[in-house]
């Protein structure tokens, strides 16, 4: 067998996470995408790269790689849905005033067609579809560059005051 190896590194995601604390969604989402606050973990475990982030929007970059494979040699569903949830969630979290938080209720995934290193380069667009005072809804495809869909994701989010959960 060929043995391929992986070295990756990260920073302490709870320094950043608690700077995030004092800072609107979309104020944290420009630090960690400027590079002045760190990538959370997960980004640098699957090698997600943040594309840009505006209000309600949030697109990340993705090339699929060997270490993505589930046993059949397709990219892992449950990496195609964290890309998927990542970018839904960050696409709320960039409308959210400071002091306001939200967690997953709910998430629905289609895999449309399978992904592998052939693939290339794909793009996960994020998107608010309504945010209400409790609770929110939110949609993620997952595209190549000719505009080709390989995933589609919804999910519904639960917000929440931050200094409720002190």
């Amino acid at each position: 067998m060929d043995e391929r190896t992986r070295t990756y590194s990260w920073q302490d995601p709870i320094a950043g996470s608690k700077k995030g604390l004092q800072m609107s969604g979309m104020d944290y989402l420009t630090a960690i995408s400027n590079n002045e606050l760190p990538v959370p973990p997960i980004m640098n475990t699957l090698d997600i790269q943040i594309g840009s982030i505006e209000p309600g929007k949030a697109i990340f970059v993705f090339e699929p790689k060997e270490f993505h494979y589930n046993p059949l040699g397709t990219v892992h569903g449950g990496v195609i849905t964290t890309i998927l949830d990542s970018s839904m969630g960050c696409s709320l979290h960039s409308t959210l005033p400071k002091g306001t938080g939200y967690t997953t209720l709910e998430l629905k995934v289609n895999f449309l067609r399978p992904i592998t290193t052939k693939t290339k380069k794909l793009t996960c667009i994020g998107k608010v579809i309504n945010a209400g005072n409790k609770t929110a809804l939110t949609e993620a495809q997952r595209i190549d560059e000719t505009g080709k869909i390989y995933g589609h994701g919804v999910s519904t989010c639960m917000l929440f005051n931050l200094t409720d959960q002190a």
